[in-house]
C-alpha cells in the first residue's frame, strides 16, 4: 500500500476506527471490466458519513426545520488501494479524525469481508449557517469522537 499523505501510521490509524457501514457492490456501480466505478467510492463514503453523523445525533439535529445550520462537504479523497469487484461486501469505516469549530477532518477506509483494506478517504465536512452560507460554530468536538 502507497503512503497517503494524510495516514502517519497505518495500523494505529485502522484502529482508530469503530463505526463502520455495511455496503455490497452492485452491478451498475461497475465498469465494463467488472471494477467499482471510480466514482462509486464517494457516494459509499456519503452514505457511511450520514450513518455516522446519525448515530451521534447530529443529523437528527440538521433535519429540524428550525435548524439554523446544515452540513455540506468542502472537499473529499479517495485512494484505492485494491480492486473491487461486482457483488462484494464492504465495509465503509468512518471516524472524525480532527474537529474545529465549524468544521470537521473525517477519514474513511473500507475493507473487503477477508480484512484487507481496499479503499481509504478523507474529507471535510463544514457546519454553515442555512441563511448566510458562511460558516458556523460549534459542531460538537464531543459528539464526533468515541
Amino acid at each position: 500500500m502507497g503512503k497517503m499523505e494524510y495516514i502517519d501510521d497505518i495500523v494505529k490509524w485502522e484502529q482508530e476506527f469503530h463505526f463502520f457501514y455495511p455496503v455490497t457492490v452492485r452491478f451498475s456501480e461497475t465498469d465494463l471490466f467488472g471494477h467499482l466505478n471510480n466514482t462509486v467510492p464517494f457516494v459509499y463514503f456519503e452514505q457511511a458519513r450520514v450513518e455516522f453523523l446519525k448515530s451521534k445525533g447530529l443529523m437528527q439535529k440538521w433535519l429540524q426545520p428550525e435548524s439554523k445550520t446544515i452540513p455540506v462537504a468542502a472537499d473529499l479523497q479517495c485512494d484505492f488501494v485494491k480492486q473491487i469487484y461486482f457483488d462484494e461486501e464492504i465495509k465503509i469505516y468512518v471516524k472524525a479524525n480532527s474537529v474545529g469549530t465549524s468544521s470537521a477532518d473525517i477519514h474513511y477506509m473500507g475493507k473487503k469481508t477477508d480484512g484487507t483494506i481496499c479503499l481509504t478517504g478523507r474529507g471535510t465536512i463544514v457546519q454553515i449557517a442555512k441563511q448566510t452560507g458562511r460558516g458556523f460554530l460549534g459542531v460538537g468536538k464531543r459528539r464526533l469522537y468515541y
